[in-house]
């Protein structure tokens, strides 16, 4: 399948924001590579509608980002968004079990400010956003990738997911939807796709307006991440929980498969009910949706040593439960250490989830607990 883009299409404004948190960079830096890629003229003109200021390199590098002190580097860093070009190696997808036969990224990079973020021990350098330019090659790569995998499309029970594409490992393509327009580009493009394919994608934003009239034709999962109340202290810059879950209704009515991300468990104050509480929330989200098509994915909080000096910088006021003393050291299969909560605790939590989804949600399927 051949992907076309229409700068004249794309280059219109984006949809007025529905919610004051959706982000608005400080800073736009655009290279001039992504200027040579409609895309990315596209996310300029988009930044411009919107007032923001940018920038135009004079080269391919982004320089000048770094500052000894790293609360300031960090404040600086997330407050920029960085247009650029997707390097070759973008094109070699990587499998991304247990969520999907493979990733591919639009996009590098958060606005949120969540305490427990994974990425601080996946990417290297300042959290810079950064917007692909080069979408066209990024979603033309996708085919080749087809009817192989081994998570969804070799699995008995999910293989009528068919080959599964997981768009938000490095970014939560729903928080920078309105700058770039990258999500719904590959959302029509999976639509589009003649095939046994699923775009699979997990926010913590509830922008989901021009989402909703796009011809996805059910081949894309939109997850939402969620937690418990008591957790929402850990997410700054994100969409309330409320909201996360009213739009997972309005994307479920309009014919999307949709799932819950909970994610990161954790052992809060009385959190069987906390999590029973948010089971609750997302079944009355959902009661006006006649057999919803629900996944639930289940993660649970680790943090590996690296992980937890980066953010114990970026947040030094935290009080994330990050004790090594009150968690079981493991080793993963690169042989690097992380660190867990204890087996008695897994399983009861564990246990305690399983059964109170099968009481709230009983049309949903757990794909996994982590």
């Amino acid at each position: 399948m051949t992907l076309v883009l229409t700068e004249e299409a794309e280059i219109r404004p984006a949809a007025k924001p529905r919610s004051a948190r959706l982000w608005r960079p400080r800073r736009v830096l655009v290279t001039p590579a992504a200027l040579d890629h409609a895309h990315g003229r596209q996310i300029v003109a988009r930044a411009e509608h919107l007032g923001l200021p940018v920038e135009r390199l004079k080269s391919n590098r982004l320089t000048g980002l770094r500052d000894e002190n790293p609360r300031r580097a960090y404040a600086e860093a997330k407050a920029t968004l960085a247009v650029v070009t997707a390097p070759p190696t973008k094109l070699k997808l990587q499998p991304i079990p247990p969520s999907a036969d493979w990733r591919f990224d639009l996009a590098e990079g958060c606005p949120a400010h969540c305490q427990y973020c994974y990425l601080a021990g996946s990417l290297s350098g300042p959290p810079v956003t950064r917007a692909y330019a080069n979408l066209d090659a990024i979603l033309g790569n996708l085919e080749g990738y087809l009817g192989q995998g081994g998570v969804t499309s070799a699995s008995e029970t999910r293989a009528g997911e068919g080959t599964t594409f997981e768009a938000s490992c490095y970014t939560d393509p729903l928080g920078i939807e309105h700058l770039t327009g990258s999500l719904s580009a590959a959302i029509r493009h999976f639509g589009a796709w003649d095939a046994p394919v699923q775009l699979r994608f997990t926010t913590k934003f509830a922008a989901v307006g021009p989402l909703l009239d796009l011809p996805h034709r059910g081949r894309t999962r939109i997850r939402f991440s969620v937690n418990a109340a008591a957790a929402a202290r850990y997410e700054g810059g994100t969409a309330p929980l409320a909201e996360r879950l009213t739009a997972m209704g309005a994307v479920a009515r309009a014919g999307y498969p949709v799932g819950l991300t909970i994610a990161p468990i954790l052992p809060v104050e009385d959190w069987p009910d906390a999590y029973d509480a948010l089971l609750r929330d997302a079944a009355e989200a959902l009661a006006d949706v006649a057999r919803p098509d629900l996944t639930v994915e289940l993660i649970t909080h680790r943090f590996t040593p690296g992980s937890k000096t980066v953010l114990e910088g970026w947040y030094p006021g935290s009080d994330l439960p990050m004790r090594e003393t009150e968690r079981t050291r493991k080793l993963t299969k690169f042989g690097s250490v992380k660190y867990v909560f204890p087996s008695d605790l897994m399983r009861a939590m564990r246990a305690h989830l399983t059964e109170r989804i099968a009481l709230r949600l009983p049309a949903a399927r757990i794909l996994y607990w982590t």
